[in-house]
């Protein structure tokens, strides 16, 4: 089945590629030129390689806070105008 009609790349030379060491889409496109034209494959090509339609980040092993630790934001000080207007400049 052709994955990119552009160039005419099926589902299988897609797996070549991937067997040969591609693991992301642009190395595929490098490989192949699949997914360098109209980009429509893009995301086929992903499922393929196994990642789905958004590329996956680590867990927070990497130094980061996970996504329900973030820090809290910090208080925001009076703008200048504001104690200009209320006199306290």
């Amino acid at each position: 089945m052709y994955v990119c009609s552009c160039f005419g790349i099926t589902e299988k030379q897609v797996r070549e590629h991937a067997d040969a060491g591609a693991r992301t889409p642009r190395q595929i496109a490098s490989a192949c030129k699949a997914g360098t034209d109209c980009g429509s494959c893009v995301r086929r090509i992903q499922a393929i390689l196994g990642r789905g339609a958004c590329p996956r980040r680590e867990p927070a092993e990497q130094g980061g806070p996970a996504p329900s630790e973030r820090p809290p934001a910090p208080a925001a000080a009076p703008s200048p105008a504001l104690q200009v207007l209320s006199g306290a400049a």
